[in-house]
């Protein structure tokens, strides 16, 4: 019930590897920094529908975009970050915040869960390449 109301009262969402809310807690993969970035970036520039990208940065590791909202055409602003993390995976975090600051009613969380999904399938991450970010790896000798 809490997640419901806060789908209704709040206004954008973010990843964070230890959030209760599965969908926004981020991606740690092992795979290449360069092929997360181009597959993040492909999926901005040409197949995700209604988004605009506004600037991307590689040395920072940022894209900025915007997205549409169907059907009243609202605008979120969305911050998609690649990075390597403390053990060299690459990790990838996303927020989402609507341009009014108005409730966007889970809409962010939905569509940051459906950002990450599809960029697992572009980049034909298996499980083993998706590493869960809330736990530290064990090494093996």
């Amino acid at each position: 019930m809490s997640r419901f109301l806060a789908g209704l009262s709040g206004s954008g969402a973010e990843t964070d590897p230890c959030s209760p809310n599965v969908r926004l807690r981020g991606r740690t993969y092992a795979i290449p920094f360069e092929q997360v970035w181009r597959a993040a970036l492909g999926l901005v520039n040409a197949e995700l529908h209604r988004w605009r990208l506004m600037a991307a940065d590689d040395e920072k590791g940022v894209i900025e975009a915007v997205a549409m909202t169907w059907p009243r055409d609202r605008e979120d602003k969305v911050e998609i970050r690649v990075s390597l993390d403390a053990n060299a995976q690459t990790r990838v975090d996303v927020s989402a915040r609507p341009r009014d600051a108005k409730p966007d009613l889970g809409r962010n969380a939905r569509r940051i869960g459906s950002f990450l999904k599809k960029l697992d399938k572009r980049l034909n991450a298996v499980s083993t390449q998706i590493l869960d970010a809330s736990q530290t790896p064990t090494r093996t000798s």
